[in-house]
């Protein structure tokens, strides 16, 4: 990398193409050095993109302050996402000289945060091209692509990389809307899991951390205080739960959170698509047997029904499939079902990869571990963004029938309704009671026909009506 900023001080292309003598090539990589040592290096700290998808981040906490040391691969500043909250880190050694954008605040992926001086001389240049900067801006100002750029004198700035550790370290707010003055509760990772067993509220306790950041420490010590007090740990999270949710001013504006962002941009690109919808009734006498059955053992209905709609796919993988440029559809080689969870804040849709392959044991350990982590906001982009095929279920809420919007990148989705006792009448003439739940299927229609549908439905009718290969 120190090669490739010098050779950026060459003054021009031309002179690359020049064979100069030995002396004199000597001492131009001289005077590169020497201008290399002389100059001040303030670099730009800016927005990561942290998915595919995010086009701005939120600023949940910096865990370093304004003139602290930095070193290369240590966590800076915690962002919210448009689906989780992550510890980013720095490539480059120095010093935190400025903060640009406050806890709080929204950035452009691309735009500068902060800026990071070489050494403790520059700090005070650093502040002042942050002021500059921030008075010489307008309040929207567009974001640039992060390119890569060079020193080229004293009042240079340089773009410092921010990314996300190869390892998922995400911290998640603990509380949302955020306690004490609408300021998020910052913790790490493993202090929230301590909590959640401890039934610790964090939203109560006052963190050692850096700028508060609550640690493991401190929610063992608010457990030790809960126990000498004689009362059960629970107690500490209780309390807040009998105060009055804060009221909501009527005419008021409220601006989207990031991820309600995300899901309206979303929402808007689907509607560029041409959809249709078919509904189709399932007996689920056979399916509820099953789940009573297995239901000791950890398997969900969510699994359940995840696992037969992969099985259905797999007989009809136009369902599985794809259009993405208007011009061709994909074959999906995987079956990844996605199915709809309503979180704080927004909604996401954790993926269940290769459902179709997975034995439905390890599907249902895997959809708890997943909904865990997305009430969290610790889910990782491949855990929420490969889904070929997506579930929405209203059923557990006593809704019978309703509609879903199609994702953008997929071919369709499924309502899931309720499973309800219902008067039939049987193939002899009689009445008969039978429990039974409507599906609605939404579809691309660039891709998928109605015959297309009406056969996967009555594939999946049959693999739900006689379940005996969902446990295989």
């Amino acid at each position: 990398m120190a090669l490739f900023l010098q050779t950026t001080f060459l003054t021009s292309s031309s002179s690359l193409r020049q064979k100069p003598c030995l002396s004199s090539w000597a001492s131009h990589i001289s005077t590169s050095r020497t201008r290399t040592r002389v100059h001040a290096k303030i670099r730009e700290i800016f927005m990561p993109a942290l998915s595919s998808t995010m086009t701005e981040g939120k600023i949940v906490s910096w865990v370093r302050s304004e003139g602290d040391k930095l070193s290369k691969g240590e966590s800076v500043v915690v962002v919210e996402s448009d689906k989780a909250d992550m510890d980013v880190e720095t490539f480059y050694d120095g010093y935190l000289a400025a903060i640009m954008v406050e806890e709080g605040g929204v950035a452009a992926v691309g735009s500068a945060i902060a800026l990071l001086a070489e050494s403790l001389e520059e700090i005070e240049e650093a502040k002042s091209k942050a002021a500059s900067s921030s008075s010489a801006s307008s309040p929207a100002p567009a974001a640039a692509a992060p390119v890569s750029e060079s020193t080229t004198g004293s009042g240079a700035v340089e773009k410092a990389v921010v990314v996300a550790p190869p390892s998922p370290s995400v911290v998640a707010s603990a509380v949302h809307p955020a306690s004490e003055g609408g300021k998020r509760v910052v913790a790490s990772p493993y202090a929230k899991k301590l909590a959640k067993d401890l039934k610790v509220d964090l939203g109560r306790v006052i963190g050692s951390g850096p700028n508060g950041r609550i640690v493991a420490k401190d929610v063992e010590a608010a457990a030790a205080v809960a126990a000498e007090l004689g009362s059960p740990a629970a107690k500490v999270s209780a309390a807040p739960a009998v105060q009055a949710p804060p009221g909501i001013e009527l005419g008021s504006v409220v601006p989207f959170t990031t991820m309600q962002g995300a899901v309206c941009r979303n929402m808007v690109e689907s509607l560029s698509v041409p959809t249709f919808r078919v509904g189709y009734t399932i007996t689920t006498d056979a399916l509820d047997a099953l789940y009573k059955k297995v239901k000791s053992k950890g398997v969900t209905m969510t699994a359940l029904l995840a696992k037969a709609t992969a099985l259905a796919l797999v007989k009809h993988p136009v369902i599985n499939s794809s259009c993405r440029d208007g011009n061709s559809f994909t074959y999906n080689s995987n079956i990844n079902i996605a199915v709809a969870v309503a979180i704080d804040g927004g909604l996401i849709t954790p993926v269940l990869q290769d459902a179709d392959k997975v034995d439905i044991y390890s599907l249902s350990r895997k959809w708890k571990e997943l909904v865990d982590k997305a009430r969290a906001k610790q889910l990782q982009p491949q855990e929420y963004n490969t889904g070929t095929f997506t579930l929405s279920n209203l059923g557990m809420f006593g809704v019978d029938r309703f509609d879903a919007i199609l994702p953008p990148g997929t071919g369709a989705i499924m309502a899931v309704g309720a499973s309800q006792p219902t008067v039939v009448g049987t193939k002899d003439g009689r009445i008969g009671m039978k429990n039974q739940m409507q599906v609605n299927v939404t579809a691309d229609h660039r891709v998928i026909y109605g015959a297309d549908l009406a056969a996967f439905l009555q594939t999946l009718a049959k693999i739900i009506e006689d379940p005996k290969d969902l446990t295989f």
